[in-house]
């Protein structure tokens, strides 16, 4: 007989309420420091938009969630952010094409801090995506090569890399043409220079959540013979196909 006043088992789930919070957490850095980009800072001898100071924990957060969860978890995450931040520029946009009721005068100045310009809106986009997906790409292969390893050297890589395509990119489509060759140069190199300096700052506090996070999931996964495809095909056809194995299983 079964005992009736048994509880009925709960079926374990790989990334509860903390994937969800890191995946918020994702997206709302990632609109705040395009939001806080429009304000220039100097930063000891560097100059560049106040959106970098926030930007870099992204990428922290998407080291942990493909370390933790997996590629394809990460990637969903990325895919999630990417569209946050494209809504938020299109209601931006269409806000700034209202007409203002008679007697304010701050759309002027609102319409040139809020609203980017298509071209850099678009530079934003593009860079997050391309730099996000490499980074969450070197990451799980090279975990996937050397599992025992410790994961420092994976997140210094996937961080080089990834920051690299962000900038490249990010730099390229916003303002390639536009301003000097040097100019251009000196706003690259900063931009990297500084963004991969904060996230090295902060690797052995990522160290630590990792292992925590680890400890807190009972997961560990190991992205072996998964697709590092950078488009989410599996959401197509309803079906887990996340594949690789679980290190804490």
């Amino acid at each position: 007989m079964t005992d009736a006043t048994a509880k009925p088992a709960v079926p374990a789930r790989s990334g509860g309420y903390r994937l969800e919070t890191a995946a918020g957490l994702c997206s709302g850095l990632l609109i705040v420091s395009n939001l806080a980009s429009t304000r220039m800072v100097e930063f000891g001898p560097f100059s560049f938009d106040g959106g970098t100071l926030v930007f870099p924990l992204t990428y922290i957060l998407g080291d942990l969630m493909t370390e933790v969860y997996g590629y394809a978890r990460s990637r969903a995450v990325i895919w999630t952010a990417f569209l946050c931040l494209a809504l938020a520029f299109l209601c931006l946009h269409l806000v700034s094409l209202l007409p203002a009721p008679e007697g304010w005068e701050g759309a002027g100045a609102w319409n040139a801090i809020m609203v980017l310009s298509p071209r850099i809106a678009l530079g934003s986009l593009a860079a997050f995506l391309a730099g996000s997906l490499v980074n969450a790409a070197v990451l799980s292969r090279m975990k996937a090569r050397s599992p025992r390893k410790p994961p420092a050297w994976r997140f210094a890589a996937s961080t080089l890399a990834g920051e690299a395509v962000d900038t490249l990119v990010f730099a390229s489509v916003s303002f390639l043409g536009v301003i000097g060759g040097g100019l251009w140069a000196e706003l690259a190199v900063s931009n990297f220079v500084y963004k991969t300096g904060f996230e090295m700052a902060l690797l052995p506090v990522t160290l630590v959540l990792a292992r925590r996070l680890k400890r807190a999931e009972g997961t560990d996964r190991v992205d072996y013979g998964v697709s590092l495809s950078p488009f989410p095909w599996s959401f197509r056809r309803g079906r887990d196909r996340e594949g690789g194995a679980d290190m804490a299983g």
